[in-house]
């Protein structure tokens, strides 16, 4: 993806082998939230791909959603008795392409996965049926652009699909009030585009295409999976930036700590989905 910011470690140029591991296992954990699992299903639901189709997803990463829509266009028999489509993933980082192939070949699943820009992608104008985007655009230094490729790649009547988290959304409980604003300047200064989920129905417009529904889910997460790797992750960020001194860290993780063990702990983001349409 074009011109990352070094907080990215997603992008192709901030690539790095032996990293790949630490961000597969961050993409797994986040696909059994709940709350994704949710948005998810909902937003595949009225994406509506059917057999024969021509779908797209952008910023494959583990390929995980790019065997969910190749399902969807060859389902089991469909060579046979009916029409067999194409599921494509474009995923710039080689790592996770590598795990996404990997793992579409243990599955037994028709996708296919393409190197590419979100903000360039690598294919013909009005060629697809649908298109999926999850928690990519966050990461984009020009989001409205990418936008505008996935609706130059959809024929009239295409649908696209975009999900993405919100991170001003961000609830941390309990926490400090004078830590409070340290916390925020991390969370929101880690995505190109924090405010990424509420934006989507406006980049789509933008695009010239018609918004059909919208959704949102929260993610909520335990202390002791997920959470704690993202705590320890924001407070040393936080320290190395100066924004907290190790003694208010301590205590950070202290009162955390001390409210995971008797029930207390909240931790949560807001996941936002727009389903559109290219008008005919």
């Amino acid at each position: 993806m074009t011109d990352p910011r070094p907080t990215s470690a997603f992008h192709r140029a901030n690539a790095d082998p032996a990293k790949t591991d630490r961000l597969v296992a961050a993409l797994d954990a986040q696909a059994a939230n709940p709350g994704v699992r949710r948005l998810r299903a909902w937003a595949h639901e009225r994406l509506a791909v059917r057999p024969g189709e021509r779908a797209l997803d952008v910023g494959a990463g583990t390929g995980s959603e790019t065997r969910v829509l190749a399902a969807a266009v060859s389902p089991e028999g469909g060579a046979a008795g009916g029409s067999t489509g194409s599921a494509i993933g474009v995923e710039p980082h080689p790592g996770l392409r590598a795990v996404a192939e990997r793992r579409t070949t243990e599955a037994g699943s028709p996708a296919r996965f393409l190197d590419g820009d979100a903000q360039a992608l690598p294919l013909p104008d009005g060629e697809l049926d649908a298109v999926w985007c999850e928690r990519v655009l966050q990461h984009l230094t020009d989001p409205a652009k990418a936008v505008a490729e996935m609706a130059r790649v959809l024929r009239p009547g295409g649908r696209v699909a975009l999900l993405d988290t919100d991170w001003s959304t961000f609830v941390l409980h309990p926490v400090a009030p004078d830590v409070r604003p340290a916390l925020a300047a991390v969370v929101q200064g880690a995505a190109a585009q924090p405010e990424a989920g509420r934006s989507l129905a406006g980049w789509l417009v933008e695009a010239g295409l018609t918004v059909d529904t919208l959704g949102a889910d929260v993610l909520l997460h335990d202390p002791h999976t997920v959470g704690g790797p993202i705590l320890r992750g924001l407070g040393a960020a936080a320290v190395g930036r100066g924004l907290l001194t190790e003694e208010q860290r301590d205590r950070l993780y202290a009162d955390l700590d001390a409210a995971a063990g008797h029930g207390a702990f909240h931790l949560s983001v807001t996941m936002f989905a727009a389903i559109a349409h290219r008008p005919r």
